[in-house]
């Protein structure tokens, strides 16, 4: 019995998380911070509010740790991520839109995002809805211009 039970709650935890197949990633010929320098200048650019710019390295790096160039910029326009919510408020969970840009183990820097199709596609809102291909499209010009 407990056995059927740690078993259980290891495929729901499971199935809960999301997969790589989700995720978008776009190489960078800059380094991390020089990339998200990009980004965020795109972003602002394009006339989207930057809430916030964590640096995970620094972080672990105030930690007394080490961690590769990681930096996540999280970031929205309200026309795009409103009508997201109002047709489901859930969708608050995973809105505003957020991009990773990190240096792997070969000294590679990428930008990675979550397709808003994919991030969406549980909840109550239709995937043909226009402001997915929006979104999708606002994430591929954003990350193609900073990779620049």
């Amino acid at each position: 019995m407990k056995k059927s039970l740690s078993l259980a709650g290891a495929l729901a935890l499971a199935s809960a998380l999301p997969a790589a197949a989700e995720l978008v990633t776009v190489p960078s010929q800059k380094p991390v911070a020089e990339t998200m320098d990009a980004l965020q200048a795109a972003v602002e650019g394009a006339g989207a509010t930057v809430f916030a710019r964590v640096d995970h390295a620094g972080g672990a790096e105030k930690a007394g740790m080490k961690l590769a160039g990681s930096q996540l910029l999280i970031f929205g326009n309200p026309k795009l991520g409103t009508p997201a919510i109002q047709a489901d408020m859930r969708a608050g969970l995973y809105l505003p839109l957020k991009v990773l840009a990190y240096e792997d183990a070969d000294g590679h820097v990428w930008l990675t995002y979550q397709d808003p199709a994919e991030m969406l596609s549980g909840l109550d809102i239709p995937a043909d809805a226009a402001f997915i291909a929006k979104m999708q499209g606002a994430l591929g010009k954003l990350t193609a211009k900073a990779a620049e």
